[in-house]
């Protein structure tokens, strides 16, 4: 096993011919400062400005020139089918579960609670291991924020970012709050010497 140099840069475009393949997990695949190793057992080292969830590049061109192509992995997933996608699909984002989005089903990571919720709401579902690639989101390279109730601690860490992401919209929708309670305050002031009078 030898390391290769460390990555210059994300290609979004497939090269002509490619030098090597790296097989991860959809956790995996969201990075910012990582060695990884690739499908022959050479290392190299991923250090990005920002966490970047690989899944909308094709895969690194490294400091010599090569090139490594990014692969998804298999990993136990749900394929939901039936009469009513679209509602699934609902209820799959409404708690911000990754998902990727076929013509004719849906796949999501494996996950008992979600699982049961979409079995209630008739939708066929089956147990599989296959590559799992959900769609990106539209505002950029991040990833939703997951509701994992899976075994992958992964997941978790990668959903934490995210939350710390929209903590600072919370923050800003608090900040909102706080000035209509102040609002509240002062008509309550205004009304006291009102009832004196």
């Amino acid at each position: 096993m030898t390391d290769l140099p460390a990555v210059r840069r994300l290609l979004k475009d497939a090269p002509a011919t490619h030098d090597a393949e790296v097989v991860l997990t959809y956790d995996d695949r969201l990075v910012r400062r990582k060695r990884l190793v690739t499908a022959m057992g050479d290392g190299f080292l991923v250090d990005l400005a920002e966490v970047t969830n690989l899944d909308a590049v094709w895969g690194f061109e490294l400091e010599d020139g090569r090139t490594v192509r990014v692969t998804a992995a298999r990993e136990a997933v749900l394929e939901i089918t039936g009469p009513d996608l679209a509602r699934y699909a609902w209820h799959i984002g409404n708690r911000h579960t990754p998902c990727q989005v076929e013509p004719a089903r849906l796949v999501i990571r494996a996950d008992h609670v979600l699982e049961a919720m979409l079995r209630q709401l008739g939708a066929g579902v089956r147990a599989l291991t296959e590559p799992f690639a959900p769609e990106v989101g539209a505002y950029g390279m991040g990833r939703p924020m997951g509701h994992d109730h899976g075994p992958e601690g992964g997941h978790s860490h990668a959903a934490a970012h995210s939350h710390a992401e929209s903590h600072s919209h919370s923050h800003d929708h608090d900040h909102s709050h706080s000035h209509s309670h102040s609002h509240s305050h002062d008509h309550t002031h205004h009304h006291h010497p009102h009832s004196k009078t």
